[in-house]
């Protein structure tokens, strides 16, 4: 007989205590999430309301328009136009877009690969600039391609319109837009504005959809008004460069300047550079020479030497020098003339440039009158320009004087200047002594900074000699402007040998003077470094620079012409100067 299978018997009470233990467990679930929940939303809101934010909210800085520069009439010599800027926050990129990426290096004129390879190589990182300052039209672009993580900035950049013409007296900004050279390095911090603020919401194309409205706007720089002239600026550029491009000269400078306010009304340099190109700004173009580049002036310190015989009062404009067979000893050094110029009056030692009527007067002044009448001038000390670089030049007093020192002092050699230096002295004698330093600034309070210690009688028959200089029979017929008197004075000095001594065949021409004579509106000074071609001499070299950039500046700025009879002839007027210069 089979056995029967034991029959299961149902046990309520453990049923119940399963169900009671399985509905518990839910239960705590339940707490632990509504827990969770409660805690997600009071305790860690502001924690994952940030994390929220940084993904959707960026703050961004909204930059500031630079200052203008502006010319003494307004015009403009440097702006800042918009442009864009394209980075990238490769943790938010979708790099499997190759095709959005490839069409992102496209517009960017970057290599595909390289431009993948490198972003991925970042992928850490959070910012990275991929182009700087491109086209707006560009940006645009960008933004069809709807590429995750990548975004754009708007920032600007410096324009020159007037190029090169300006460049050695703006400078430029570099590509953070601060002021690196020049004008814009000397008035940065007037220039350049406060950058503002503001909080965007992006979607995930990158796209703005809201605009925080708590934002702060950014405030533009200052514009700066300058005393330069951009018209004069232009004629001189045009005509320094003209001039280094026919004599083949390494480089040169010019400097014009207001003669009543200090005011520079232009300068430039050769080579020059366009600051609107990175690739033209190298130190050996952007060195604004006017300021940095020291020289021995050579005759061109002539006047002061007479000014300094004048005051000694063992001296006249009329006091006659025996110059000889154009040579004369000073201890072991021979001084030259270029030729004989036998016996000649101090106004012509002067007219004609004699190195040995200038030494033999020099010789006879007390020792310390001819350093002191240069120092008075402002030789060996900088200008008050306040331009980044300038040197102040080299006017050393000698602890013991010898003669060959008084006689190479009195035409220029054993000390050196600047261009702007040159400039600055012969508007203080075209002030009648009155010092005022170089300002690029326009309408600013006139600053008197004293006199000099020569007698204003004597300052005027010495502008008087310099009027001969341009006059038949002087160094500098080249400078001569018809309708108007200038005075003025060559030089032309032997360069220094990198061997000792001085060069055989390496010169540096120069010329300095103001007009009208009668009244002086504008002093300038041209300098220019070793002519190879066509001359070498200052007055037929520097001479008619002078010329085209005095007379074209007379003319724009309405200067009326001397009360010089225009039926006069040169040798006439000429003849007339000199016999009217008190003795």
């Amino acid at each position: 007989m089979a056995k029967r299978s034991p029959v299961y018997q149902y046990d309520e009470s453990r049923h119940k205590s399963r169900l009671i233990l399985i509905a518990a467990g839910f239960g705590v679930m339940a707490l632990a999430l509504i827990w969770r929940v409660v805690d997600l939303k009071i305790s860690d809101q502001q924690f994952l309301q940030g994390k929220s934010n940084a993904r959707v909210v960026r703050n961004l800085s909204v930059p500031a328009n630079r200052g203008m520069i502006l010319d003494r009439n307004g015009e403009a010599l440097a702006i800042s136009t918009p442009v864009i800027s394209v980075w990238a926050n490769p943790l938010e990129m979708d790099f499997s877009q190759e095709d959005k990426i490839y069409r992102l290096a496209d517009i960017l004129k970057k290599n595909r690969k390289a431009l993948l390879r490198s972003l991925k190589k970042r992928k850490n990182k959070s910012f990275i600039y991929l182009r700087r300052r491109i086209d707006p039209q560009l940006g645009k672009l960008i933004k069809e391609i709807g590429l995750d993580g990548v975004f754009l900035q708007e920032e600007y950049r410096r324009y020159y319109p007037a190029a090169e013409v300006t460049a050695h007296v703006l400078g430029f900004t570099n590509i953070d837009d601060k002021g690196i050279e020049g004008i814009e390095l000397i008035y940065d911090e007037i220039l350049t504005g406060k950058p503002g603020h503001k909080r965007v919401i992006r979607n995930r194309l990158g796209q703005v959809i809201d605009i925080d409205e708590n934002q702060q706007l950014p405030q533009p720089g200052q514009s700066i008004q300058l005393s330069i002239d951009r018209r004069i600026q232009y004629l001189a550029y045009r005509e320094l460069k003209k001039a280094v491009e026919f004599h083949a000269a390494r480089t040169a400078s010019l400097v014009a300047l207001d003669v009543k306010t200090g005011e520079v009304l232009a300068m430039v340099n050769q080579p020059g550079y366009n600051p609107n190109k990175l690739t033209d700004r190298r130190p050996e173009n952007y060195k604004n020479r006017a300021v940095t580049d020291l020289r021995e002036p050579g005759s061109t310190i002539k006047p002061f030497t007479i000014m300094a015989a004048l005051q000694s009062r063992r001296y006249s404009p009329g006091t006659m020098i025996e110059t000889g067979d154009g040579w004369y000893m000073v201890g072991r050094k021979t001084v030259k003339d270029t030729k004989a110029y036998r016996t000649i009056s101090v106004a012509q030692v002067l007219q004609k440039s004699s190195n040995v009527g200038t030494a033999k007067i020099a010789l006879n002044l007390p020792e310390d009158i001819l350093w002191e009448t240069l120092a008075s001038f402002g030789f060996g000390q900088d200008t008050g320009s306040l331009f980044y670089g300038e040197a102040a030049g080299r006017l050393v007093k000698p602890r013991r004087y010898s003669k060959v020192v008084q006689a190479t002092m009195s035409y220029g050699y054993g000390m050196s200047a600047s261009t702007i230096q040159l400039a600055q002295a012969y508007a203080t004698m075209a002030r009648l002594g009155v010092k005022r330093p170089v300002t690029f600034l326009h309408d600013q309070p006139l600053v008197d900074m004293g006199e000099v210690n020569i007698d204003k009688r004597h300052i005027r028959q010495v502008i008087k000699m310099m009027e001969g200089v341009v006059k038949p029979g002087g160094t500098a017929t080249d400078a001569d402007i018809p309708g108007y008197r200038v005075a003025g004075k060559t030089g032309t000095s032997k360069k220094v040998s990198k061997q000792g001594g001085y060069t055989e065949d390496s010169y540096m021409a120069s010329f300095v003077g103001f007009a009208p004579a009668s009244r002086p509106e504008i002093v300038i000074a041209v300098v220019i470094d070793d002519p190879e071609k066509h001359g070498y001499y200052g007055g037929t070299v520097a001479g008619p620079v002078f010329k085209a950039v005095m007379s074209g500046a007379l003319r724009l700025l309405n200067v009326s012409p001397d009360d010089i009879k225009k039926t006069a002839t040169s040798k006439g007027v000429t003849a007339q100067i000199l016999s009217k210069l008190p003795d």
